[in-house]
């Protein structure tokens, strides 16, 4: 998917944030706010999401959006063969940068960020049943199979809510989001970097190529 249709480019252009607030008994959406500037946005509390040994000879990080249907491609059909055969080795380091291109994204980002230690887990539930969650008839049944996925993963209700219901760090990671896009140049998802050097979405075999010779040079 490509940046320049998305959250990120309009968030620049008009500062539109994604707050939560409650509408009903047992309704709760998500509703635009203004901010005025980036800059000022506080992103010093989001946390870096890693996996790996911090001293391997290789980074390979990551970005992509929890709704690109080729980042839950890759997700599925890559990142196994790629975590078993690299991360769990201790060969390469990797890093999980999220973009968001719409409200929904975001949202699921929340959610899979409510507990950073169960965020790698959440974020494979929510690859793997992306059309299902993201094919809701309305905001609010998105909203409400998120949280299904969040309750399947460990988190409890108060947990959800409150993660969802953040209206300062949704700010926050949108700021921080579109700081490492501009910062990486990244345009489209998903986004691979080897050793900081930029690399377009691949297969396995293309993928493990790159990797081992990075990890010979």
């Amino acid at each position: 998917m490509f940046i320049g249709s998305g959250i990120v480019a309009a968030a620049a252009a008009t500062g539109t944030w994604y707050a939560m607030r409650d509408t009903g008994p047992d309704v709760t959406l998500i509703n635009a706010s203004t901010t005025e500037n980036t800059e000022n946005v506080d992103t010093s509390g989001i946390v870096e999401m890693v996996l790996g040994d911090d001293d391997a000879k290789v980074t390979l990080k990551e970005y992509a959006s929890f709704t690109c249907p080729h980042c839950a491609n890759f997700h599925e059909t890559v990142y196994p063969d790629f975590k078993r055969d690299y991360i769990d080795t201790g060969k390469v380091k990797f890093v999980y940068r999220d973009v968001y291109f719409d409200r929904f994204g975001l949202w699921a980002a929340m959610i899979a960020r409510c507990d950073p230690n169960r965020f790698f887990g959440i974020a494979s539930l929510m690859y793997k049943q992306q059309k299902e969650w993201v094919g809701g008839e309305s905001p609010a049944a998105i909203a409400e199979n998120l949280r299904k996925i969040g309750r399947v993963a460990g988190l409890n209700n108060e947990q959800i809510e409150a993660c969802l219901a953040d209206e300062e760090n949704a700010k926050a990671l949108v700021a921080w989001s579109q700081a490492n896009t501009a910062a990486d140049d990244v345009n489209a998802t998903p986004t691979l970097f080897i050793n900081d050097v930029k690399h377009s979405n691949m297969n396995y075999s293309d993928l493990k190529k790159v990797l081992d010779e990075a990890l010979e040079a």
